[in-house]
């Protein structure tokens, strides 16, 4: 991973927007977390832009500038001229004071070493025999083409960029200085890092608007200038076109901005299909002052930014001594891509893995960030995606699942909306109610086939109902139902468990049971008479007994 483009894990929400928006998709994914992918990144810093979670941060080299000014070395600050862009109102000696106030020695413009790079252009143009020429100003479409379109490097022109120029003419004329870039761009981080000795440190205008803010420097509001001059037209789209003098040699001049135009023009040029021409080629879309970490970049501004910086711009050029086309070369290697491509047995078989069985299942519809099926299936052999990160899949999987679930259950299932119309119902409820297809409701009131209350009261008070027994009279069956109301998806699920088996053989206990304590009151009755005939009749004889007994008593007394 490119050391000034960093992430924040914890941050990651797989969305895949970063995949969607990276042009040369240097992204992977692995355990639900993004990483960028170093050898293939070109650093336009679109991930950066667009990523909703703010995963992606760039490193901040603020610290390092303030090591630098504590190295008592003077410390000159080469501003790109998209400043004008970022500072409403702001010109050239309003910055220098200001940043002057924060230690540096002096501020000068990358203009400055813009003017030298376009000069070295037009040498080349009338000196050089050269077919087509590519600007190398921009870093990420070096990195592009050193990375991705090996057989255009030769069409590269071989020439510092202007900050690189630039900071080379300050340490020229100040044999001790040290450099800070301060411009709008991740990419020129890396360009310093990577040609060590010319760019010391590279700060964004966010670093610095940072910093400024935190040692309590206002900026003051003064389009001053100190010179009129055209190679501040730089950081705009066909910017170096305009400060160069037309019609050299018969050559066609081109400006394309924006990854995906160049890379189509790369193309092109590899296949042999562009002669006799240089192109002026930037990343960002607007060039400069469409740059990833330019502050105003979220206010879609860029007419506005367009319209300041030509205004602030001028028709001459900076006073400049031009350096040997020797002291402003700069070499660009191939660097290698180390991912093998996959056979195309290969790339069937994740196909399949994915669920896409035939050309007509690859929808292609890129929501995993890959423009088609087959290009996912490219990454995940290479390890840069996973299989679940094909949402089609994912849905038809999840659905897939769930549909099991509904339709094995033995429970009835019926699913209704806000207005009561039934949106799914399962074969377990159908057979309950005698429905013989689930055509035959979908789309109709429930109020044709189930009474509605239990449902317009769950649906108003968004209370459930759980376990309730209840018989359906029309179709002479018991149940036990649940219904609950889901707020979220607006949906009101019943849930019906046939209970009628169940209920019948209560009932038939319950008969049983009546009968039995019947026969039992039967028998206690006829007992309870049985009892009395026989106290009645052991009543009378003793009665007998006793008369009997109180006669013989007497006639004995009596004698």
């Amino acid at each position: 991973m490119p050391n000034c483009l960093t992430l924040k894990k914890s941050n990651c929400k797989n969305c895949y927007k970063c995949i969607r928006n990276c042009p040369v998709k240097a992204i992977r994914f692995s355990g639900n977390q993004a990483h960028i992918i170093g050898n293939e990144c070109i650093l336009c810093g679109q991930c950066f832009v667009v990523c909703p979670q703010n995963a992606k941060e760039i490193v901040n080299e603020t610290e390092k500038a303030k090591v630098l000014l504590q190295s008592g070395d003077p410390v000159i600050v080469s501003l790109a001229p998209s400043f004008v862009a970022n500072y409403d109102g702001v010109g050239i000696n309003s910055m220098r004071k200001a940043l002057k106030a924060l230690g540096f020695y002096d501020v000068e413009e990358t203009a400055l070493g813009a003017t030298i790079v376009k000069s070295e252009y037009e040498r080349m143009l009338r000196e050089d025999e050269r077919d087509v020429i590519i600007s190398s100003c921009c870093h990420s479409i070096n990195l592009l083409i050193q990375k991705q379109y090996p057989a255009v490097l030769e069409y590269l022109a071989d020439v510092m960029s202007p900050m690189q120029a630039h900071c080379q003419d300050i340490k020229k004329r100040y044999p001790d200085a040290k450099t800070v870039f301060i411009g709008p761009c991740v990419a020129k981080k890396d360009e310093a890092e990577h040609y060590a000795g010319i760019v010391d440190a590279a700060l964004t205008f966010e670093e610095l608007s940072e910093w400024l803010a935190d040692e309590k420097i206002e900026i003051e509001r003064e389009l001053d200038s100190d010179e009129n001059t055209r190679a501040r037209l730089f950081p705009t789209t066909g910017g170096i076109l305009k400060t160069m003098e037309p019609d050299i040699n018969g050559y066609t001049y081109m400006a394309l901005d924006g990854v995906e135009t160049c890379m189509a023009a790369l193309k092109d040029i590899e296949s042999g299909k562009v002669h006799k021409c240089f192109i002026e080629m930037s990343a960002c879309i607007g060039s400069c002052i469409g740059g990833p970490v330019l502050e105003k970049y979220h206010h879609d501004s860029a007419v506005k930014d367009y319209i300041e910086v030509t205004q602030y711009a001028g028709k001459k050029d900076f006073e400049v001594e031009q350096p040997t086309a020797f002291e402003l070369r700069k070499n660009f290697e191939y660097i290698e891509r180390r991912n093998m491509p996959p056979s195309d047995i290969e790339i069937n078989n994740i196909l399949r893995q994915m669920g896409k069985f035939k050309p007509s299942q690859e929808l292609n519809c890129g929501s995993c960030g890959y423009n088609t099926c087959r290009e996912k299936a490219i990454a995940i052999y290479q390890g840069k995606a996973e299989i679940s990160m094909c949402l089609p899949y994912l849905k038809d999987k999840a659905e897939s699942f769930s549909d099991t679930i509904v339709k094995h259950t033995p429970n009835g299932l019926i699913v209704l909306n806000d207005q009561l119309e039934v949106q799914q119902i399962n074969e377990s409820a159908q057979k309950i109610m005698n429905i013989r297809s689930a055509r035959d409701v979908l789309g109709d009131q429930v109020v044709r086939i189930l009474d509605p209350i239990v449902f317009m009261k769950v649906r108003d008070t968004g209370c459930s109902v759980r376990d309730e027994r209840v018989y359906l009279a029309e179709y002479k069956r018991y149940v036990e139902q649940t219904v609950v109301y889901d707020r979220d998806s607006r949906l009101i699920i019943g849930i019906m468990r046939d209970v009628t088996d169940e209920e019948i053989q209560r009932e038939k206990k319950e008969n049983i049971s009546r009968q039995t304590i019947e026969v039992a009151d039967k028998v206690v009755d006829k007992q309870m008479r049985i009892v009395q005939e026989i106290a009645s009749l052991l009543g009378e004889t003793a009665a007998e007994t006793k008369i009997a007994l109180s006669k013989l008593k007497e006639s004995i007394a009596d004698e």
